[in-house]
């Protein structure tokens, strides 16, 4: 097995939409969670404060890339996008091309 990748993600909820997304993730769709799997993506959680989400996961095969295009040229999963993108306000401080702003790994203990 390759090495474990920790991502961490931040971005800012629309107060009127929280709720809404709440709901998306707290039933998510079964082809969601599947193609997550399938692109090597465990361990994942989404965390909620003060208008802002916190998401963390673990990637654990040889391709990031590839499996997010994979993940992203999947039907299902855009129709899951049109649905939770319009609930959520990208930081200015993000990278081009990012949604959710990446953020800095400052500790870790296994």
């Amino acid at each position: 097995m390759s090495n474990v990748m920790r991502i961490g993600g931040v971005i800012k909820a629309k107060p009127d939409k929280i709720g809404y997304y709440k709901e998306l993730h707290a039933a998510p769709w079964p082809e969601i969670n599947d193609m997550i799997k399938q692109c090597n993506i465990q361990n994942y959680s989404i965390y909620f404060k003060d208008d802002y989400l916190f998401s963390y996961f673990e990637y654990t095969g040889d391709d990031f890339e590839a499996d997010m295009a994979k993940m992203a040229a999947d039907p299902k999963t855009q129709e899951w996008w049109a649905e939770c993108v319009p609930c959520l306000i990208p930081l200015e401080t993000r990278k081009e091309g990012e949604l959710w702003a990446s953020m800095e790994e400052v500790y870790h203990l296994d």
